[in-house]
């Protein structure tokens, strides 16, 4: 399974990104995604998810209204759209995969991509 993400750069507040995670080498079907981040010398926070096979969301209420989970199948590529960036919204952003889809919490997930980092200036 490989995950690479893409998208991350340097954003003004209240501007917005569009980070991608290209997902290859695998057939589950039963599979969900998720992104999530990590801030220097914070822990890892979820902030999106979705499951492959309803097609259901998730978000906390820190991103909730401003970042959108949507995948491609045809493109097997899942995107974050994270409108009303914040400072606080700065961090590297990975997307992982957990093999049955479950809760969106790190702890749930298989595999990961490398990450993409996002530096929203205040």
């Amino acid at each position: 399974v490989q995950l690479v993400e893409s998208g991350g750069g340097l954003v003004q507040a209240g501007g917005s990104l569009r980070l991608s995670c290209a997902a290859s080498g695998f057939t589950f079907h039963d599979y969900g995604i998720g992104w999530f981040r990590q801030a220097p010398g914070k822990g890892r926070e979820a902030v999106a998810c979705i499951h492959n096979y309803n097609g259901h969301t998730y978000y906390p209420d820190s991103v909730k209204g401003r970042f959108t989970i949507s995948k491609d199948n045809a493109k097997n590529t899942v995107y974050l759209q994270m409108n009303s960036l914040k400072a606080e919204d700065s961090a590297v952003y990975s997307c992982a995969l957990a093999v049955v889809a479950g809760p969106c919490y790190a702890n749930g997930m298989n595999y990961w991509g490398k990450g993409t980092l996002v530096t929203v200036s205040s």
